[in-house]
């Protein structure tokens, strides 16, 4: 394997407010490799989103980055000016945000809304009716690839005249408008049914066979990540705690977290199996502690835990954040 394409070390994001410092990522370290599909897991509130709007430089003031450094294709990219990330966005990154009917904008159609975010990265694009023929040809094409039906009559809808799954598809269209290196899907199947979240997924690993492109599948969801990624990160109360091959850190959960996510998914394969949900609430983001952030909701912590812990490495790429693994 190649070096990373995109590569984080010691991120940490916070956002002031009356009650104190949040820390919404505390010290993130992963790599993404090119053609690879990583999924990076956690509950709400974990900092997933949070970690990849500080990689595109969209986060809202007045949250910002207060350490680490954002690398991409060897390219120092955190701290650049916002008329470089604009380049970068869309071009070489691009991110499909939560619920689409929420990001697209619902007084443009899909051609509009495709056709701007060509416009703005495609400085080779002719004048004149050329171009809006280029542009609508291309617009087409992108929702033909996406596997919406009839894509020269979808041009013309309106975002509240589309499905889920067609409006989730029309987010990936423009996502993939400029033939980005690395696609980062946030939470892509969100409010979906379970028929259409499969085809969407479906559609993400073709696309990442057919152009190549690297994805990072941001969810909740542990069975969506391992069906569809080789690695996975799992992240907790703004920390990596886990990461490695996705099937290893499945089959072998290290980490006392891992272990409760799994715990908590149905399973068809033992249907009688009792879904235990991990007890207590997230760590507090402005106080958390000192040691381990799980620590006070996990039935294995001993005073060991109280103490800060680093990302230990295990056998076999894989690393964990717990007392219990060996350093």
């Amino acid at each position: 394997m190649s070096g990373p394409l995109l590569e984080i070390r010691g991120l940490a994001v916070v956002f002031p407010t009356r009650g104190g410092l949040v820390r919404a990522v505390d010290g993130v370290d992963l790599e993404v490799f090119s053609g690879e599909c990583l999924g990076v897991v956690g509950e709400s509130g974990s900092g997933k989103s949070v970690t990849f709007l500080a990689v595109l430089g969209l986060l809202r003031p007045p949250g910002r980055i207060e350490a680490g450094e954002i690398r991409f294709e060897g390219r120092t990219i955190s701290g650049l000016p916002e008329a470089e990330l604009r380049e970068l966005r869309g071009r070489a990154i691009a991110i499909t945000l939560q619920d689409a009917l929420t990001a697209l904008n619902p007084a443009l159609t899909v051609e509009q809304q495709i056709v701007e975010t060509i416009e703005a990265h495609d400085p080779d694009l002719p004048r004149g009716r050329a171009r809006r023929r280029i542009l609508r040809e291309r617009a087409q094409e992108l929702l033909r690839l996406v596997g919406i039906p009839e894509p020269a009559r979808r041009l013309a809808a309106y975002p509240h005249e589309l499905s889920g799954g067609m409006r989730q598809r029309v987010m990936i269209a423009i996502a993939l408008s400029c033939r980005p290196k690395l696609l980062i899907a946030d939470e892509p199947t969100t409010a979906l049914d379970v028929t259409i979240q499969a085809q969407v997924l479906d559609l993400l690993a073709e696309l990442r066979e057919r152009l190549g492109t690297a994805i990072v599948l941001v969810s909740h969801d542990l069975g969506v990540v391992a069906e569809h990624c080789g690695r996975v990160v799992v992240m907790y109360a703004g920390q990596v705690v886990e990461r490695g091959p996705t099937a290893a850190v499945i089959g072998e959960p290290r980490h006392p977290y891992t272990r409760g996510l799994l715990r908590s998914i149905p399973s068809i394969a033992e249907p009688e199996r009792p879904i235990r949900p991990i007890p207590g609430q997230m760590a507090d983001p402005i106080r958390p502690p000192p040691g381990c952030r799980f620590e006070p909701r996990c039935s294995l912590a001993r005073p060991a835990c109280r103490l800060p812990i680093a990302l230990r490495p295990i056998d076999g790429g894989r690393a964990a954040r717990c007392v219990e693994v060996a350093a």
